[in-house]
């Protein structure tokens, strides 16, 4: 039996407009999409004859090779273009940069951009579909998503879990999009780690904000851990790297405040020994490289939905039988 996904969204910029039954329509098709490629089907005609591009003007790794995996599983052709090799080098403006990569035939613009509200701005300026793949300090959707699709596959529902994230939360884009979309998903967020970087202003957001670490690990059902972004710092946050480890990271004898079942987290890359140790991170309750492998397919998911929404296509997933 299939079923018709609901979906009407050319682009993705944030989370905040995504309805918790949009949200569970991505997770439909992802796990279809995961279902296909653990029964040996790695290739899918979604974006046959299309082109996308990863316009790429910050660093990454896990998310740029995910969407440029992701995009050809669909059969799309794919390019990336990052800043220093792009015409942005030369002084052009982000709007005629992506203009011109319109005019040569982009059906789809994935970016990374070091300025919060570059994806929108770039989505109002271009028809075609934009998928945010991290904008300053604002947003990183399909990070988001990939981690509670995770979550959920572990957890199940996520209405009353409670996930606590630890680390940088004042420069992390990634915690912003989490927050929102762990909260459509009915979880009880905490925010931990030195007031610094977790100021008591979050709890606006409808979450619970401490900076007493055993109490936050304690109660967690999931733990998701954000590394130190001195990038996007602009003053000293903390003393230093070792006296953040030392009061806040994730180590052994810290571990055992945890429930048994508790969840790993982290989106990458890893400080190993900075804000977990290295046997965490490698542990059965370490979810980590699940969270690389399903950004994968909720990125092949989003791809596909965003494209048929701005084509007026309809998209049929098969359900499965018992």
């Amino acid at each position: 039996m299939s079923s018709h996904i609901k979906w009407d969204k050319n682009s993705l910029i944030s989370i905040e407009p995504l309805s918790d039954t949009e949200i569970k329509s991505i997770f439909s098709l992802a796990q279809s999409y995961k279902s296909a490629a653990e029964h040996g089907r790695l290739k899918f005609d979604a974006l046959e004859g299309r082109t996308v591009i990863n316009l790429f003007l910050e660093p990454s790794t896990r998310t740029r090779l995910a969407f440029e995996i992701a995009s050809k599983r669909l059969s799309a052709e794919t390019l990336t273009i990052s800043g220093d090799a792009s015409s942005l080098s030369k002084g052009e403006s982000l709007k005629d940069t992506a203009r011109n990569i319109v005019a040569l035939g982009a059906d789809i613009i994935i970016m990374r951009h070091a300025s919060s509200g570059a994806a929108e701005y770039l989505s109002n300026t271009v028809d075609i579909p934009i998928i945010n793949a991290g904008d300053g300090s604002h947003a990183h959707p399909t990070q988001a998503l990939l981690d509670c699709f995770t979550l959920t596959e572990r957890l199940g529902s996520l209405k009353k879990k409670k996930v606590t994230i630890l680390g940088d939360i004042l420069f992390s884009r990634v915690a912003r999009s989490n927050i929102h979309c762990l909260k459509k998903l009915g979880a009880d967020v905490t925010l931990a780690g030195p007031n610094t970087l977790v100021p008591k202003a979050f709890e606006s957001m409808g979450v619970r904000v401490s900076h007493n670490l055993k109490e936050a690990l304690e109660e967690a059902d999931a733990i998701m851990l954000l590394r130190i972004q001195h990038e996007r710092q602009t003053s000293t946050h903390f003393p230093s790297i070792g006296e953040y480890t030392t009061s806040f990271g994730l180590n052994e004898r810290r571990a055992h405040w945890l429930k048994p079942n508790a969840i790993i987290m982290h989106p990458g890359p890893i400080n190993r020994g900075v804000e977990i140790d290295s046997k965490l991170a490698d542990s059965e309750h370490s979810v980590i490289l699940d969270q690389v492998k399903n950004g994968v397919f909720v990125r092949m998911a989003l791809l596909h939905l965003c494209y048929a929404a701005h084509k007026n296509q309809t998209i049929s997933i098969t359900e499965p039988t018992n």
